[in-house]
């Protein structure tokens, strides 16, 4: 019953696409205060945080028809130069699936393209399993000794200035004209 309780927590933070702590400190937190098996706690966290991430990028897919004619078409830009180098989109992938950025805004960016969510939500995923069992298997050894110095640091100036910066990162990106600078006719998707 705990974990499914863990599963609705997870789930509901990783529909925030800004300002919500990262699921791996939230896990971390979990193995610090309470006796939970990590194998389970891994799995159940890995499994919520992807489906919400691929919710919010679906939710996000919706708001797309309300943007201006010159975003879809600055976005059709984007979606150009990422989707038709094949190298450069399984580079992006594989970037995303390691990177430590907060996922939230590169989920909203995701559905505000026409970008297939299934194998970025599975790089997500197989990304995920790997960053929480280090956080989870290296927590449970240091349980004793720095716990509180973790909990501390989920209200951490310097989180919160990385959300920010990363909120800030996706306004830019969707005020950029992708046509322009990638020097692409754009457009040639229908919006």
């Amino acid at each position: 019953m705990e974990y499914l309780a863990i599963a609705g927590i997870v789930f509901a933070l990783n529909l925030l696409p800004a300002f919500g702590p990262p699921t791996s400190a939230v896990l971390v937190a979990l193995t610090l205060n309470y006796d939970l098996a990590s194998a389970p706690l891994i799995a159940v966290g890995a499994v919520a945080a992807a489906s919400g991430r691929f919710v919010l990028a679906n939710a996000t897919r919706q708001l797309r028809p309300r943007l201006s004619s010159e975003r879809r078409r600055h976005l059709a830009a984007a979606e150009e130069a990422l989707l038709d180098h094949r190298a450069r989109a399984v580079g992006a992938l594989g970037l995303f699936a390691l990177s430590p950025v907060p996922s939230g805004q590169l989920f909203v960016a995701a559905g505000l393209m026409r970008v297939s969510l299934l194998p970025l939500t599975a790089a997500f995923f197989a990304g995920r399993v790997v960053s929480y069992t280090i956080y989870v298997t290296g927590a449970s050894a240091i349980k004793d000794t720095l716990g509180d110095e973790v909990l501390e640091s989920f209200t951490s100036p310097v989180g919160i200035v990385l959300q920010l910066a990363a909120l800030a990162a996706l306004v830019l990106f969707l005020r950029l004209n992708w046509a322009e600078i990638l020097g692409s006719r754009g457009g040639q998707r229908p919006p």
